[in-house]
């Protein structure tokens, strides 16, 4: 089980950091016109800060547990990023986006199971 929660954070992490340098290195502008609709919403900065949030749970989801240093931020950034989830699905629901929603619940279920893992029976 300590294997798939591995694979399970290392998973996330890929998304997460592909997901925050986008963000973070993209105008705004131009992640409207790739898709994220929602951008169009919200504040330049708030769009950063989500990146920068995606980026830094995506660091904690690996790094602690693998140096080994601090490794109870692996689970309280799996479950900073669930919470990322659900703020994301009541922006997509108000914008009425079923389709990202599914994919935010998915998100959402896998960084609460390792979160779950992490802080329970399978803590480093």
């Amino acid at each position: 089980m300590n294997v798939l929660m591995w694979i399970l954070a290392g998973v996330l992490a890929a998304v997460f950091l592909a997901a925050g340098l986008m963000k973070l290195s993209q105008p705004k502008a131009k992640l409207v016109e790739a898709g994220l609709g929602w951008a169009e919403d919200v504040d330049g900065r708030s769009v950063k800060l989500i990146g920068a949030v995606e980026l830094l749970g995506a660091i904690g989801l690996v790094a602690p547990a693998a140096l080994g240093i601090a490794s109870v931020l692996t689970p309280v950034a799996a479950l900073g990023l669930a919470l990322v989830m659900a703020g994301a699905m009541g922006v997509h629901a108000r914008r009425r986006e079923t389709p990202l929603i599914a994919m935010n619940l998915v998100l959402l279920v896998l960084a609460a199971v390792v979160a779950w893992g992490r802080f329970g029976p399978y803590s480093f």
